[in-house]
């Protein structure tokens, strides 16, 4: 069985197609690299798996099973936008996903927190944007979820903290777990990329294998993602 598999997925707004006869499989155990212009539906795609829009027709299925609030306690999902309530301190978020999540690993979070010398007892407020984003993927990296779904994890930060994301995904993963990564930033992520996904007008254009596409067409993924969508 598939973790996720879509099937004919098409999502409709105001009678303007955004998703058409979405086709795919996720197996376990794979970073996926969800790769596409702004615009092309990537974020529309996600926002269906998490069961936060309902398909116009088609069908997905996450472990077999229909989106809902099962399917919520194994995909543990970074949002492009932050969601967390700024007048929070760390502290009192690690303590509302402990009792939110049965799966949050407060150990791993802690520790995590503690590599970046960051003050628990610290108001989001008071913290740089970088730090925030570093927080809010700690927090989301920190569940021992079966698939993690990531929308544009690096907008918007500096390199050097795109570094440290980039590291964060792949040493704190849940072990035998997915994860896929949407994105535009093709250069700073293919390094760690198992399989891609070229989306396009909200349609899927290209699937593979990072490592077969790479040798097949002699170039970097960075390079066939401009050659597919050059302007």
């Amino acid at each position: 069985m598939e973790l996720l598999e879509c099937k004919n997925l098409c999502k409709e707004f105001e009678q303007k197609q955004i998703l058409k006869n979405i086709n795919l499989k996720i197996p376990k155990g794979k970073i996926v690299g969800l790769l596409g212009k702004n615009g092309t539906g990537k974020t529309t795609l996600i926002k269906l798996i998490n069961d936060l829009l309902t398909p116009t027709s088609g069908e997905i299925l996450i472990e077999g099973q229909k989106p809902g609030v099962e399917s919520k306690k194994i995909i543990s999902y970074l949002p492009e936008r932050t969601y967390l309530d700024k007048e929070m301190t760390v502290k009192q978020v690690i303590k509302y996903f402990e009792e939110f999540y049965e799966n949050f690993n407060t150990q791993k979070a802690i520790k995590l927190l503690k590599d970046l010398d960051l003050d628990i007892d610290k108001k989001i407020a008071k913290m740089s944007k970088g730090m925030q984003e570093k927080l809010q993927l700690i927090l989301v990296m920190s569940r021992e979820a079966k698939l993690y779904i990531l929308d544009e994890p690096l907008g918007g930060v500096d390199p050097a903290t795109r570094d440290y994301i980039l590291d964060t995904i792949l040493s704190n993963f849940f072990e035998g777990a997915s994860v896929i990564i949407s994105t535009h930033l093709i250069a700073d992520i293919e390094r760690i990329l198992d399989e891609v996904i070229f989306i396009d007008k909200g349609e899927i254009i290209l699937t593979s294998s990072a490592d077969e596409l790479r040798n097949k067409e002699k170039q970097s993924i960075d390079e066939i993602f401009r050659r597919y969508f050059k302007c």
